[in-house]
């Protein structure tokens, strides 16, 4: 009996000594991940004082004009040091033919509608990127200019929508609606052009072209907060297509679509 007894102290006394030191291990690395927090944060708080770009991620809307379209986007930053920042971001861009036009439908004065000549197909691309961002230089300040460098690449979705037109039958007064390509082709029909047949016509008959897609740029962030971004960016981008994409009737088709752009940017970092 006094055998048992010793051996439940014993193994209770071990049981013990064991809780404790697991304890204090436990409490010894907490205190540790404290003491890192803290001086993370203290480190930041001097860097931004020094006018360093600091934060933990970013949200930032954009809308752009590019030499051959004009689109909206959405960035998602990652800090990852002080000059690094890992972004993913998504964009919709609507592109055109830079010898693209537009002309009245008719010369009688009255019908305001208007048309793109020869054009066939609007091209609407949906992109998904992903990129580092470099720190060039703080604000120093402020009141400064926090320049950065970025660069990107992803996949692109291509949506081809053709364009239509409205038509009237000189002779039958029947109104339908062509695309040039079919009007080019209809020799016989004595058919006249009313205008453009809008946005929402067209949609049923989609074609989807898959691309690649890169960026290069740079972003002028002039906001007086770093809590808030407020920048210009500009830049080059570059979209190769699988297969080349017919815009406008006669005019060579390309796979290989390259712009300069400039977009205004709005967002917050936390």
């Amino acid at each position: 009996m006094s055998k048992l007894f010793l051996t439940l102290v014993a193994s209770t006394l071990v049981f013990h000594v064991f809780g404790q030191d697991s304890t204090s291990v436990i409490r010894a690395r907490s205190q540790d991940k404290k003491n890192a927090r803290k001086q993370r944060i203290n480190n930041m708080l001097r860097m931004e004082e020094e006018g360093d770009l600091i934060f933990n991620k970013h949200n930032i809307f954009g809308i752009r004009l590019a030499t051959d379209g004009y689109g909206i986007n959405f960035e998602k930053g990652k800090f990852r040091t002080p000059s690094r920042t890992f972004i993913y971001s998504f964009e919709l861009n609507e592109k055109h033919d830079p010898k693209e036009h537009h002309i009245s439908a008719t010369s009688d004065g009255i019908n305001v509608s208007t048309v793109v000549p020869f054009k066939i197909n609007n091209l609407y691309e949906f992109k998904i990127a992903v990129g580092q961002q470099h720190l060039i230089g703080g604000k120093g300040n402020k009141n400064g200019v926090a320049v950065t460098a970025l660069y990107q690449g992803g996949l692109t979705l291509g949506l081809l929508k053709p364009y239509y037109l409205d038509v009237s039958n000189r002779v039958t007064g029947q109104t339908t609606r062509k695309t040039f390509e079919q009007l080019a082709t209809d020799t016989l029909a004595d058919d006249q052009i009313t205008g453009a047949s809008g946005f929402t016509v067209g949609w049923g008959n989609l074609k989807y072209k898959p691309a690649v897609n890169a960026k290069q740029a740079l972003r002028f962030d002039y906001g007086r907060l770093n809590q808030t971004v407020t920048a210009i960016e500009v830049g080059l981008t570059e979209e190769f297509y699988f297969s080349k994409i017919p815009i406008a009737y006669l005019i060579p088709q390309k796979q290989f679509f390259f712009n300069a752009y400039v977009q205004i940017m709005f967002g917050s970092r936390k």
